[in-house]
């Protein structure tokens, strides 16, 4: 029973990186806005709206 013991702490260490943010999860204003304004209007006619989210995303952090 000693190393069923050990296998919750493992489970509970992994479990850290998960609580990290992640791309899809940020700055949901700017992707919402950048989104709508796609389906809208295209892409190509949305440069502005995909330039903001994307700062918004390197300014936590994530290299885009």
């Amino acid at each position: 029973m000693g190393s069923s013991e050990s296998t919750p702490s493992k489970q509970e260490s992994s479990s850290e990186p998960e609580k990290k943010l992640k791309p899809c999860c940020a700055c949901p204003e700017t992707r919402k806005i950048r989104d709508e304004c796609i389906l809208e209007n295209g892409e190509e006619n949305c440069k502005e709206a995909i330039e903001a989210h994307k700062e918004c995303l390197r300014k936590l952090g994530f290299k885009i």
